[in-house]
């Protein structure tokens, strides 16, 4: 018998290679030498391994999404709808979905761009991610820094979310806009309009009247924007004092979860882009169970899977409910949506735009 001295690494701890079907591509990065390319460096992301590889493969989802939504409608399949936010107008409805801190952000001006420009199906989003986009027509947001002492803040009327600085005069300018909004639309309801989260939200886009925001938008282009928790946020504590100030509107939450969920069921094909997690992105997720699962999705969230959160579950564990098709390639990034998000709409929806 050989001894130790003897052995060879292979001998010893290499198994010869037996199986080379999963080697199938190379990993590589960007060859510099080329010059500065920023399309071909992202378009080189996919080979280079990690969480620039789910950005590639993002990035080849979503262009699925795009590519089935420009097809023609089969007629045989054309489904008629008296809602005109909700009809089928496309054979691959896209649902959006994000968290209110990207509003905060300089996301906004990336999610406008796809309302504009009618990009996008659906919108589902946090009573943050509506006001504080209205808010940003009545007053700016600044910058500042996630080491900014909260008491000191506390002292100026100054909010921190992140190293983000919103002065307390922006929801005092916000209140003087919404209150007597919230007026009107206690006399239509008095006249027997029901209202939903959903048609708030449009009279909110329309009543802004600012191309700047998403919402203006996305009622000019009659996009459904859906807020299950639209009382959870700086709008509720609105409605609050309104309901000691001008008593009696009642918002109806079951007439949207039907109007959402009928949306996924009549369409033909869908796509879900779901920026962060909690609420927004189960559901839409759920939305689509009621379809028997989306046939793209794209995950964008830096939240593990180990604790059992939704926000954190993979797009495999979706498909454990149906809620997206078991032969579905979607794809789930480990990032900060601001540095991605606008990287994802530069190589897919951007390149569509003329």
């Amino acid at each position: 018998m050989a001894g130790p001295s003897s052995l060879s690494l292979n001998d010893a701890v290499l198994k010869k290679t037996s199986n080379i079907s999963p080697l199938k591509e190379k990993v590589s990065g960007y060859d510099w030498s080329h010059g500065l390319d920023y399309n071909k460096i992202l378009q080189s992301y996919l080979h280079t391994g990690f969480q620039a590889t789910n950005f590639g493969l993002a990035v080849e989802e979503i262009n699925k999404m795009i590519n089935c939504r420009q097809l023609p409608i089969p007629e045989e399949k054309f489904i008629d709808n008296d809602d005109e936010f909700t009809a089928v107008k496309n054979n691959c409805t896209i649902f959006l979905g994000y968290t209110s801190n990207l509003v905060s952000s300089g996301l906004r001006e990336t999610i406008k761009f796809l309302v504009e420009h009618k990009m996008v199906d659906c919108i589902v989003t946090t009573a943050g991610g509506i006001e504080e986009d209205l808010i940003k027509c009545l007053a700016p947001t600044f910058m500042g820094d996630f080491n900014m002492d909260g008491k000191t803040l506390r002292e100026c009327g100054i909010n921190r979310i992140g190293n983000l600085l919103v002065p307390n005069d922006n929801y005092c300018s916000f209140e003087n806009w919404v209150m007597p909004i919230l007026d009107g639309l206690l006399k239509e309801q008095k006249d027997g309009v029901l209202w939903t989260p959903s048609k708030i939200i449009e009279r909110l886009g329309k009543e802004i009247n600012d191309e700047r925001s998403i919402y203006y938008w996305a009622s000019k282009n009659k996009i459904p924007v859906f807020c299950p928790a639209l009382t959870d946020g700086s709008i509720g504590d609105m409605m609050f004092m309104h309901s000691f100030r001008n008593p009696g509107l009642v918002v109806d939450i079951v007439s949207d979860l039907r109007r959402l969920n009928l949306m996924a069921m009549k369409s033909l094909n869908t796509g879900m882009i779901i920026v962060g997690g909690g609420l927004m992105k189960h559901h839409i997720c759920n939305a689509n169970l009621m379809r028997n699962g989306a046939d793209f999705a794209v995950y964008l969230n830096t939240s593990p899977e180990f604790d059992g959160s939704d926000s954190g579950a993979k797009p495999d564990e979706a498909k454990s409910w149906g809620k997206i098709k078991p032969n579905a390639t979607s794809v789930k990034i480990y990032a900060d949506a601001t540095l991605i998000f606008p990287l994802l709409v530069a190589q897919t929806f951007a390149k569509c735009f003329k």
